[in-house]
């Protein structure tokens, strides 16, 4: 494995699917534990943001790679002609 050719936003979206994944089976957990069907409507609300949470930082920063893109243009503009 060559640490060289990692990237930050490849670690990252890992970590926030693991964090996603983590989210939902602790919520699964508790929603079987406390028997079907007595699961109050804020579990679901803070479970929905919890995931909307772990994303964000991935989506952010892809739509600031865009905006700088329109911007200041790229550095190889043969490509984006493709």
């Amino acid at each position: 494995m060559d640490l060289n050719n990692i990237k930050g936003k490849d670690v990252s979206l890992v970590g926030q699917i693991i964090a996603a994944a983590w989210v939902a089976a602790w919520c699964a957990a508790k929603f079987i534990s406390g028997g079907l069907g007595n699961i109050q409507i804020t579990d679901i609300i803070l479970s929905g943001c919890g995931e909307a949470a772990c994303f964000t930082p991935v989506y952010f920063s892809i739509i600031m790679d865009k905006i700088k893109d329109i911007r200041f243009g790229t550095e190889n503009t043969d490509e984006v002609k493709k």
